[in-house]
């Protein structure tokens, strides 16, 4: 086994399991918890499987590896995508809380792979991603996901493997004395921005450098991702109005999905929809999904960054979604529980800089953010 990561982050996996089991998912006894990650990072699977235990709850342990996907992918016919496992079904009905750790191998594994393919998976597990979500929503089903820093993901964010340790370490804030203290706090300040803000809110009118673009969210709830479902946390984010969105957005990161990396993405939308599209590399691929299916081509999701410890994009969503100062956006399926009504069969996030000191967000017709801060953080 690699000896990736070092010794800063590794004196920091008991903290980490903590921060997960305690503050993320808070297990309690007696519950079912699944964990899955690769065996790179079998050293904090270690350390959350035994605070599980100490939790008195029920440990499982799902080892997965990159390489077997692409096999499956790759050989899997018609009736292997439109099957589901009984061991899938039963971690989707049975089990109280999720726990995935982010941890791959190789992050290219499935650029080789027809998307149709990837697709009809996804519709496959789609009736299953629909209940869970729902009973998450109401509070019946716990989940998070978090990163362990592999090779993979610092060759892909082009940075040195110690510099990308460091990198997480402090998106994860290990780097605070008392970490679970430090993300309360952030929930804390997030909160009040919904609650004070944005819960009010019915139209969001967003301009600048590459977006002029007008979105409804009156009626609909915004979520405070604040280190429980996502760790890092940091973004507070909502289901648009379906047909409210209108004006054009391009986006200044890649957008990744899939494996796929498509970059100088420009959207526009009419009612809501997706009327015009480009892109600089992939845009076939952008073509593929946007037209994928019906919800495709609407957005499910509206989000500010705002983890102002992640200051660059890795090309990882997990990361990249919560830079402080950006605004994302994603095609296709929406969160139920923020009122979003919009389905599909992927859910694609795309990210913009908003901390041009140009860029502006008016709320209701009153500046609410500029250069890449609310008024009110």
């Amino acid at each position: 086994m690699a000896s990736y990561p070092g010794a800063l982050f590794l004196s920091a996996l008991h903290k980490y399991a903590s921060i997960l089991v305690d503050y993320s998912v808070h297990v309690g006894k007696g519950e079912e918890v699944a964990i899955r990650g690769t065996v790179e990072a079998l050293p904090l699977l270690k350390e959350i499987y035994r605070a599980i235990l100490e939790k008195g709850a029920y440990p499982t342990l799902l080892i997965s590896d990159d390489t077997l996907t692409e096999i499956f992918y790759k050989h899997a016919s018609e009736d292997h995508l439109k099957h589901i496992s009984p061991i899938t079904r039963v971690l989707y009905e049975e089990y109280d809380v999720f726990i995935n750790i982010l941890s791959p191998t190789h992050t290219k594994t499935l650029v080789g792979i027809d998307p149709a393919k990837q697709a009809l998976m996804s519709q496959t597990l789609r009736p299953l991603n629909e209940r869970f979500f729902k009973e998450a929503a109401e509070g019946k089903k716990k989940w998070t996901v978090a990163p362990y820093p592999t090779l993979a993901m610092a060759q892909e964010a082009g940075m040195s493997p110690g510099d990308f340790e460091e990198f997480v370490y402090r998106a994860l804030k290990l780097d605070e004395e008392d970490p679970v203290k430090a993300w309360r706090e952030q929930s804390e300040r997030q909160k009040r921005l919904i609650e004070e803000l944005l819960s009010k809110a019915d139209e969001l009118r967003f301009q600048g450098p590459g977006i002029d673009l007008t979105v409804k969210v009156g009626g609909r709830r915004w979520i405070s991702d604040d280190g429980h479902e996502n760790m890092p946390g940091g973004e507070v984010f909502t289901g648009p109005v379906e047909d409210s969105v209108d004006g054009c957005v391009e986006f200044d990161y890649p957008a990744v999905y899939r494996g796929v990396e498509v970059e100088g993405v420009k959207l526009c939308f009419r009612n809501g929809r997706v009327y015009e599209y480009s892109a600089v590399k992939g845009r076939d691929f952008l073509e593929k999904m946007v037209n994928l299916d019906e919800g495709s081509a609407r957005l499910g999701e509206l989000a500010f960054g705002l983890n102002y410890s992640i200051t660059r994009a890795t090309k990882e969503i997990l990361f990249d979604e919560k830079i402080g100062g950006t605004v994302h956006m994603a095609l296709g399926a929406g969160y139920p529980e923020t009122g979003s009504q919009n389905k599909s069969a992927i859910h694609w996030d795309m990210i913009k800089d908003m901390k041009s000191p140009e860029a502006r967000v008016y709320v209701d017709g009153e500046l609410a953010y500029r250069a890449g801060r609310f008024l009110l953080w």
